[in-house]
C-alpha cells in the first residue's frame, strides 16, 4: 500500500495496513468510521443497526468508567474519530473538570436528531414482506466412504 491513500484498496489481513488506511483516509470516508449502534425501537423502526453520528444526537454510553449515563453529543470531530457528550466531565487531579471524549463505537443512539431527512435515506430499499413459515428441508448429508483424502479408491 503506498503513502497516500488509495481508493482502489479493498482489505487486508495485516492489521498496519488496516490502521494505515483508517490514519490516510480523507474526511468524507472517516464520517463512514462514526457508526454507532442503534437502540431496538429505532432499528426496527428505521430498519438499520447502526448509523453515523451527529450532533445534537441523545446517546447512551455502554462502556467504560461512564457506563449507563446518558446526554445530548456536543461535538464530534471527525478527524480523531471521537465525540463529546454533554454534562459528562472528568474530574483532574488537581480538582478541574474536563470534557471526556468517547469512541462512537462505545454509545448506543437512543434518540436520533432527525432535522435532515437525507439522513434516514439509506442507499437500499428494505420490502418488508409476511414470510411463511413452512417446515425446513430435511437436507441428506451422505458422505462417500470409498474415497480417502487423496480421492484415490480403497
Amino acid at each position: 500500500m503506498k503513502s497516500e491513500f488509495n481508493k482502489t484498496w479493498n482489505s487486508s489481513k495485516q492489521p498496519r495496513k488496516q490502521i494505515k488506511f483508517r490514519a490516510n483516509a480523507p474526511n468524507h470516508i472517516k464520517r463512514t468510521f462514526m457508526g454507532a449502534t442503534l437502540d431496538k425501537p429505532l432499528r426496527e423502526k428505521y430498519c438499520r443497526r447502526n448509523i453515523e453520528v451527529r450532533k445534537g444526537d441523545e446517546v447512551k454510553i455502554m462502556r467504560g468508567n461512564f457506563k449507563g449515563k446518558q446526554g445530548k453529543v456536543g461535538v464530534v470531530d471527525i478527524k480523531r474519530t471521537r465525540i463529546q457528550v454533554d454534562g459528562i466531565q472528568r474530574t483532574k487531579q488537581g480538582g478541574e473538570k474536563l470534557e471526556t471524549w468517547f469512541h462512537p463505537s462505545k454509545v448506543k443512539i437512543i434518540i436520533l436528531n432527525a432535522d435532515d431527512k437525507k439522513r434516514l435515506k439509506s442507499g437500499k430499499k428494505i420490502i418488508k414482506t409476511e414470510v411463511k413459515e413452512t417446515a425446513p428441508e430435511k437436507i441428506s448429508t451422505k458422505v462417500d466412504k470409498t474415497k480417502t483424502k487423496m480421492g484415490a479408491k480403497k
